[in-house]
């Protein structure tokens, strides 16, 4: 890890998260998790202050950023839910098939290296009547903007801590083994080949 990873990144990233369109579009998918919570890509913990905590009885967050945990921590201790914070990817955790009431997982599914196989393994360590809750950017449906959105990634994801612009979130979601229930999509202030915006929730397919 070079010191633009370690140190520059991270600030960025936690900035360029915490604006208010992207805070107003967690707000509107964070409150619906309930029992045990695992937030994938939970990064700063900016998502910790959106959790009802009359329906959530705790919080496990994964990230393999390890250097974002100092402010996950802070945020976690502003909140009456117990949180832990791991600093590995979804398969790090070796949780029990089965464990996990809600999967929380906002703006992540742009950096991670195999979204299938982590999708594969949210629905093996969610219940079977959980849900998957998602807030995701990705491919906008507008031509021009697709475009613009393959040309940008092989250099945006080098500067943006491996983040795609143009991953298809839904059909992500259902190749990992998800049938999705709720799903909206638009565009966020901002330039559109970095703000098409899909939210929503998802289940596993029986």
């Amino acid at each position: 890890m070079n010191l633009y990873e370690r140190y520059v990144l991270p600030k960025m990233i936690d900035v360029a998260c915490s604006t208010g369109n992207v805070m107003k579009a967690r707000s509107k998918i964070v409150p619906q998790a309930f029992g045990e919570v695992l937030e994938i890509g939970i990064g700063s913990g900016l998502n910790l202050q959106f959790y009802d905590t009359k329906k959530v009885s705790a919080i496990v967050g994964v990230d393999p950023a390890a250097q974002m945990q100092s402010l996950a921590h802070e945020r976690a201790a502003n909140i009456d839910i117990p949180v832990e914070v791991i600093a590995v990817d979804v398969q790090g955790i070796h949780a029990k098939t089965d464990q996990f009431d809600t999967i929380v997982m906002t703006f992540t599914l742009c950096s991670i290296d195999d979204p299938v196989a982590a999708l594969q393994e949210m629905a093996r360590v969610l219940k079977p009547n959980g849900r998957l809750l998602f807030c995701e950017h990705g491919l906008a449906p507008d031509l021009t903007v697709e475009r613009w959105q393959h040309r940008l990634t092989p250099f945006w994801k080098p500067i943006a801590g491996g983040c795609h612009l143009d991953r298809d979130i839904p059909a992500l979601i259902r190749a990992g083994g998800f049938a999705i229930d709720k799903l909206s999509e638009a565009y966020l202030p901002g330039p559109r080949p970095m703000s098409y915006v899909y939210s929503g929730v998802a289940q596993q397919i029986a």
